[in-house]
C-alpha cells in the first residue's frame, strides 16, 4: 500500500457548502419560531364608512380624545360608568315625560360619537353605561367617505 504523506505544499481546503446548509436550517428554524407581535408599534387608520339615515330620536353621546363625555351636547361632570348611566337615565325619563307613548327599551338607540383618538376604554365605558340604562341598540358614528 502506498500512503501519501502530507507534504507542506498541499493546500488545505475547508468545504463551505455543509456549513452554509447548517446555517440556513438554523435561520429557517429561528424565523419559524419567532413571534412578531408588536402591538405597541401599530399605526392604525380607522376606516371610513357610508352612513345610513340617522334616527331622529337616537341619543348621542360624544367622547373626546381626553376622555370627556357629553350626552346630547351637554358636557358631563364625571367620567365614570355610573355618571354616564345616570345622565342617560335622566334623559330617557325626560323624553318619556314629553312623548305621548313611552318608547320600548328595545327600540332605544344610542349613537356613540367618539373621537378617533379616544381610548378604547372610554368607548367601552360608554357602552357599559348604555347597557346599565337599558339601551340595547348601540350605533357608532363615522366619517362619510369622500
Amino acid at each position: 500500500m502506498n500512503f501519501r504523506r502530507h507534504q507542506p505544499d498541499d493546500v488545505i481546503e475547508i468545504n463551505l457548502i455543509p456549513l452554509i446548509d447548517v446555517l440556513l436550517v438554523i435561520l429557517i428554524f429561528l424565523a419559524a419560531t419567532t413571534s412578531f407581535d408588536r402591538y405597541h408599534q401599530l399605526k392604525l387608520t380607522l376606516p371610513r364608512a357610508s352612513a345610513e339615515a340617522q334616527q331622529r330620536d337616537a341619543i348621542h353621546i360624544g367622547i373626546s380624545h381626553d376622555g370627556l363625555y357629553a350626552v346630547q351636547g351637554q358636557l358631563l361632570p364625571g367620567t365614570t360608568t355610573a355618571d354616564i348611566s345616570e345622565a342617560l337615565l335622566q334623559l330617557i325619563a325626560a323624553k318619556a315625560g314629553q312623548a305621548p307613548q313611552e318608547q320600548d327599551a328595545s327600540e332605544r338607540i344610542i349613537v356613540i360619537d367618539a373621537d378617533a383618538q379616544a381610548s378604547h376604554a372610554a368607548v367601552v365605558r360608554a357602552m357599559e353605561a348604555a347597557r346599565q340604562a337599558g339601551i340595547e341598540r348601540v350605533h357608532f358614528a363615522t366619517q362619510a367617505s369622500p
